[in-house]
């Protein structure tokens, strides 16, 4: 009998439930069910999530960008605007589903920062600059990595507070009504050492790099930050720039199915599992504080494993905009530079303009991050599991 009632009282709950969704349907498009559980976006990373930080942070070490020019941003936006790719990022898909802004640049924006702010900049490592130039990593005549690491970047961060947020209450609340993103941390400490050092040589950094993000996260969370999205790494041996540089591997060194390097895939692989170690036992030590994992490694596999399926071209690690070589990719003339070729329809290439992916690219990567965020808010709020028969009193 008391089974009986409680699948009546589920399939009732369940009948409104459906109703309520379908009215929050009717009145909003986006995927998001609850646009006003975040107030602001704060996001810290490289190219992958930078919005405009580029340009500035660049020609205050007077090294020159193309980004502000043709094609870049000619999807979407319709003139450039500092992201290097053409469109949207991940953060752009993701904000916008949220019900907020764009998250505005730090160093580019003069305006408020209540509804969030963007410390991300192009080129960003994980580690601090000098660990690399101690090492003469990646050698002269580069200035990179240019001084905007994850450390520095949180330094931005902690200046910026005192203009949001008075009292320890006041940021309390404030902080805990904000979405934090942590990265994508990782890629240009490993790119950039493997322009010196083996594949071998750079895995034994990986237990750094993850205890420097993992450092970063609970920096944020003495802040009052309450919840944090921890992208992974991208699958780097199948990144044009990484097949540009390894073109002498041999046959034997690639996937093929894919035309990957296998070596520098093992490596995300390596980092992400590390990852994700380190982030259960942050959730361990802060009960209260919900830390997503952002897969960034899986989507790109599938889109390079079935570029159909997506509607790329079959050629999928061509990239759209580059200069003369194997991947349409050469590292000595750049996107936008006079020497390079742009397609002319970027939503049949997955790579924009090298390691960057193009707008429907990003977009499929985002709708995986939604979900994961979607789910860990409902897992931490009580909202799965209910309805089953261990509720039920023998």
């Amino acid at each position: 009998m008391k089974m009986k009632q409680h699948l009546l009282q589920c399939a009732v709950v369940l009948l409104f439930l459906l109703f309520t969704q379908l009215e929050l349907a009717v009145l909003s498009a986006s995927h998001s069910v609850d646009h006003g559980r975040y107030g602001s976006i704060f996001s810290f990373g490289d190219s992958f999530a930078d919005t405009g930080n580029k340009p500035i942070a660049f020609a205050a070490n007077s090294v020159p960008v193309t980004v502000m020019g043709p094609p870049y941003g000619d999807t979407f936006f319709g003139h450039p605007t500092g992201r290097t790719t053409d469109g949207r990022l991940i953060l752009d898909f993701l904000a916008e589903n949220l019900g907020l802004p764009f998250v505005p640049p730090s160093l580019a924006h003069n305006g408020s920062f209540d509804r969030g702010a963007n410390f991300a900049v192009a080129g960003a490592t994980t580690l601090d600059a000098d660990f690399f130039h101690d090492r003469d990593i990646p050698g002269a005549p580069s200035k990179f990595p240019l001084n905007t690491s994850l450390n520095v970047q949180l330094e931005w961060f902690q200046k910026l507070k005192p203009s949001l947020c008075g009292s320890t209450q006041e940021c309390k609340q404030f902080l805990g009504r904000s979405l934090f993103f942590m990265g994508e941390f990782g890629v240009n400490d490993y790119h950039l050492s493997l322009k010196k050092w083996s594949v071998e040589q750079v895995r034994s950094l990986v237990p750094l790099v993850i205890e420097t993000i993992s450092a970063a996260i609970e920096r944020l969370i003495k802040h009052g930050a309450t919840s944090l999205v921890v992208p992974g790494v991208i699958p780097s041996g199948c990144s044009p720039p990484i097949l540009t540089m390894f073109a002498d591997a041999r046959p034997s060194e690639y996937d093929p199915n894919t035309g990957c390097l296998r070596a520098h895939n093992e490596l995300g692989i390596h980092h992400n599992t590390l990852l994700q170690d380190s982030l259960r036992r942050l959730r361990a030590k802060h009960p209260g504080v919900t830390i997503v994992y952002a897969d960034f490694f899986s989507p790109v596999m599938e889109m390079v494993e079935s570029p159909h399926k997506f509607g790329f071209r079959q050629d999928i690690l061509q990239v759209c905009c580059g200069g003369a070589g194997r991947y349409n990719y050469n590292d000595s003339v750049s996107c936008g530079d006079p020497g390079a070729t742009a397609c002319e329809e970027p939503s049949s290439s997955l790579y924009f303009d090298g390691v960057h992916l193009t707008e429907p690219g990003y977009r499929y990567v985002a709708d995986g991050w939604l979900n994961s965020i979607n789910s860990a808010v409902d897992a931490s709020s009580g909202n799965t599991g209910w309805c089953t028969s261990e509720h039920v009193d023998p």
